[in-house]
């Protein structure tokens, strides 16, 4: 059974890609398939949500995953990308630019991403080296 905190740490991925390949397939959608704009996935309201559910899932992750292998390093990278994730929402299309909340939210994302999957590759070679799992 997995834990919670590997859980956490593949939703949190998921999460942070799914932020990335909206902000990167949405403008293409709407523009392609005019009958896409009638669903407002380019709404701010997308970013809030997100942060919502992006924020509470990688702290409790990379906290829980930072207590078992005690690499810290990554809540740097996992922070960094929290950071610029809500940099992002902050400054907005009006002071940064369309093309500046895109670029701050991909490369947030991916901080975000990488944080996690470095922390879950961290638990999941703890959880292989103890001797009960052999």
């Amino acid at each position: 059974m997995e834990t919670t905190q590997k859980i956490t740490d593949k939703l949190s991925i998921s999460l942070s890609l799914l932020c990335a390949v909206h902000c990167l397939a949405v403008p293409v959608m709407l523009a392609l398939l005019p009958s896409m704009a009638a669903l407002q996935l380019d709404n701010e309201a997308f970013h809030y949500w997100m942060l919502l559910a992006v924020i509470p899932t990688s702290i409790y992750a990379l906290s829980m995953g930072c207590e078992r292998h005690k690499h810290f390093r990554l809540l740097i990278v996992g922070g960094t990308g929290l950071a610029l994730l809500v940099l992002a929402v902050m400054l907005g299309e009006e002071i940064i630019g369309e093309s500046g909340e895109k670029i701050l939210t991909v490369i947030g994302a991916s901080f975000v991403a990488a944080g996690h999957f470095w922390n879950f590759r961290l638990c999941r070679q703890l959880d292989c080296a103890c001797p009960d799992h052999h």
